[in-house]
């Protein structure tokens, strides 16, 4: 039986596949599902390299149905969960007057609406074990929300609002609920940009470096684990002195 079973959404991604890694190489027991839409190249290297205690799981986390049955395999293996990490998103910048109604739609769904429904599923089950973990992955964004992001600023500040109020919700059962508010981070996002907009963008982070997923992952595993019992509703910034 493992010591700890976790969901990990948006795995595909740099950030989440530190974050999977960073609980694999906790604990030799802990088992963690990669919740992935379609499985790449680096989750199964994931997958292969900790054999036997991670597995891809298909979820597409715009879809309430697809959670379900995501929780459905999970808890039938297992028969619970312990910690969830709400890590999946994406962005569709642009100036709101030039932003079209589906950019606003899909941004929102995959951020804000996949975390509701990552938290709806996942609670019952956790409130049944009368113990639980939930860390959103919100943004910066979320605080100081910069021009070009009306639709991913309004998502990831609704994660904020999300997680503190269902943290007063479920205080009392034995689950926290946090966020985490990840600045300028040397992932996807951040290759695509030229190396003018990177200068400037580093420029911007007082410590005058960007941060690595690592530390992140390190922030959501301390999180995670029993001594953070007393912290709930708590918003954590990773962002290099910024704000």
């Amino acid at each position: 039986m493992p010591s700890r079973v976790i969901l990990v959404t948006g795995a595909n991604g740099g950030l989440g596949r530190a974050i999977a890694r960073a609980f694999l190489e906790e604990a030799d027991s802990n088992f963690v599902w990669l919740g992935v839409h379609r499985a790449r190249e680096e989750t199964d290297r994931l997958k292969w390299e900790f054999a036997g205690r991670c597995d891809t799981l298909q979820l597409d986390v715009r879809q309430s149905e697809a959670w379900e049955r995501a929780l459905e395999e999970i808890t039938a293996k297992h028969g619970r969960l312990d910690v969830l990490v709400n890590n999946a998103g994406q962005h569709r910048d642009a100036l709101l007057a030039q932003m079209s109604p589906a950019d606003w739609d899909e941004v929102v769904a995959t951020n804000l609406t996949a975390t509701f429904h990552g938290c709806r599923v996942a609670i019952p089950v956790m409130i049944g074990q009368r113990a639980g973990r939930v860390i959103n992955v919100a943004s910066l964004s979320a605080l100081l929300p910069p021009a070009g992001q009306a639709n991913y600023a309004a998502a990831k500040a609704g994660i904020v609002a999300l997680t503190r109020s269902l943290a007063k919700e479920v205080a009392r059962i034995g689950i926290t609920v946090n966020a985490v508010c990840p600045g300028y981070i040397e992932t996807e996002a951040l290759e695509a940009l030229g190396p003018e907009e990177r200068e400037a963008a580093r420029m911007r982070v007082p410590m005058r470096r960007f941060g690595r997923p690592a530390e992140v992952a390190a922030a959501i595993q301390f999180l995670a684990c029993p001594d953070a019992a007393y912290i709930t509703g708590s918003v954590l910034k990773i962002d290099g002195g910024i704000l």
